[in-house]
């Protein structure tokens, strides 16, 4: 299933960071009506969410985020999460999420991420909080960051 802009993922993705972090992913000039389509197509950040899966595969990234990532929808959306950051740095990366875990949400983390094309960039200011539907059901995670730069 396309996830992109489908109406209730984007509910998913804003009302659980909403509810957690105490602000909106949407500017209030976005109404409900196009708030999918402009976190996909426009937003002028990188918005990426995984599954529960015991090895998490994305099922959504942004068109930014696939920028950033130099990856097609179909080919992030067939990756494991995991594959996102070197061997090296997965083990720091795993520390966040149990971490977010725990927490509902983590602010201010800065990793290294690795491109398609093998790429290394820094990822700054991130923000990773859990989805959590209207019924508590937990259906991932998601992260926002706003600012990247070449390794």
């Amino acid at each position: 299933m396309n996830l992109s802009v489908d109406p209730a993922f984007c509910e998913l993705l804003t009302g659980s960071y909403s509810r957690l972090v105490g602000e909106s992913l949407i500017p209030p000039e976005h109404d409900n009506q196009n708030a999918a389509r402009w976190l996909y197509e426009a937003a002028p950040f990188c918005l990426l969410a995984h599954n529960t899966a015991t090895d998490p595969i994305f099922i959504y990234a942004n068109k930014m985020a696939q920028a950033c990532f130099e990856y097609s929808w179909e080919e992030l959306t067939s990756l494991p999460s995991s594959l996102s950051a070197e061997e090296v740095n997965r083990e720091e990366r795993r520390r966040l999420l149990d971490l977010v875990k725990r927490n509902g949400f983590a602010t201010g983390y800065r990793g290294l991420r690795i491109a398609k094309s093998g790429r290394r960039f820094w990822i700054e200011d991130v923000t990773v909080w859990q989805l959590v539907d209207a019924q508590g059901v937990l259906r991932g995670q998601a992260a926002i960051y706003r600012r990247w730069r070449d390794a």
